[in-house]
């Protein structure tokens, strides 16, 4: 499953340094190493204490994080929905990914330019959201054109819903509001999905700069919106790369937060994991909130899904301090799963199929 996340903001916030910082933080993991798929595109693993306690426990050759991608978009201007600057780049850009990391500048720095009139990250992520959505507005005009003709020949009922929902959706866009901020029904979100809209991706706001340089009004105003945030401070990052937890304490810099960081964008996707592991390896596996244990199958091997019998599955837990296989049996914590049981972030599974 590759999974990606937009890094987007104006020019000079710091998003090629997050870029730069972030796909240099590697697990010490022969399968994943960092890779570069093009200039703007970098493959990280997702930091995971339970692959290292399982490994370490069943001595496995192997270690396998779960990973996501890292897409470090093109600066945007006001006017980019009208393809100023970068626009058409950047918006299309934005479509591809499954998730959106806005980086708005907090820190005060006059040896680095500021194409805003001030320092206002409020203000930055409103003009971000507007002109995502001027962009979702123009698709969904030319969506409702679309509806509006196969209506005046044959009214069909499915119609009726889809012109009604992108009423809807048209005045929200009309104010400059992002979609994702609005609770939609199953079958509005089924069809949402489909029109790819940039104001529908799951976003996180990474507020660059120090906790003093965030007032507490700005903090209240993101947590009453629950907009996810995080304070993080990407030039000291960058400039403490490759030192020593006992070097960051002498020189009293703060724990790296791009772990955190980078389990946060993971976790806005909607995703959990689950866990296979024995001698030749342990693996983290990524999967949808909500999927069935067949679904866990299909991700382990195209052939598991339809071929699933059943599942053996325990919490990684209940097994690393079981210490062993046998002994977590003995205790009788390995439960045996049908093809209706939904699969919790962190099971430890092994599939049995007639594959």
């Amino acid at each position: 499953m590759s999974l990606h996340i937009g890094i987007v903001g104006f020019p000079n916030v710091g998003k090629s340094t997050l870029f730069k910082a972030i796909t240099k933080k590697q697990v010490d993991c022969a399968n994943y190493p960092f890779c570069t798929i093009d200039p703007n595109v970098g493959v990280v693993t997702v930091p995971d204490r339970r692959v290292d306690l399982l490994a370490d426990l069943m001595n496995s050759k192997k270690r396998i994080y779960t990973t996501i991608e890292f897409v470090d978009i093109a600066g945007l201007v006001e006017g980019a929905n009208k393809g100023e600057g970068l626009g058409n780049q950047f918006l299309a850009n934005i479509r591809e990914v499954d998730a959106i990391l806005y980086v708005l500048r907090c820190f005060n720095d006059n040896n680095v330019l500021n194409v805003r009139p001030k320092i206002d990250p409020i203000s930055d992520k409103e003009i971000l959201d507007m002109e995502m959505a001027l962009k979702d507005l123009m698709t969904i005009e030319k969506r409702i054109e679309t509806v509006n003709k196969k209506m005046k020949s044959l009214v069909k009922k499915e119609d009726e819903k889809e012109a009604e929902l992108l009423n809807k959706i048209k005045g929200i866009l009309e104010q400059g509001k992002v979609l994702i901020d609005y609770d939609f029904k199953e079958e509005e979100d089924n069809l949402l999905k489909q029109y790819q809209l940039l104001t529908y991706k799951k976003r996180v706001y990474l507020l660059n700069g120090n906790e003093e340089d965030v007032s507490l009004e700005m903090k209240k105003e993101f947590e009453k919106n629950n907009w996810e945030y995080i304070i993080i401070n990407i030039k000291e990052e960058i400039d403490a790369e490759g030192l020593s937890e006992e070097e960051r304490k002498e020189l009293q810099i703060k724990d790296s937060k791009l772990d955190y960081l980078i389990e946060e964008c993971y976790k806005v996707l909607g995703l959990i994991t689950f866990l296979t592991t024995g001698e030749d390896e342990t693996r983290a596996w990524t999967l949808k909130n909500g999927s069935l244990a067949p679904d866990a199958g299909g991700v382990i091997h195209t052939d598991f899904k339809d071929s699933f019998i059943k599942a053996d599955v325990i919490n990684w837990e209940e097994l690393y301090n079981s210490k062993t296989y046998g002994e977590a049996r003995l205790k009788g914590l390995i439960r045996t799963e049908g093809k209706e049981y939904v699969v919790k972030d962190g099971d430890v599974i092994e599939i049995k199929s007639n594959a």
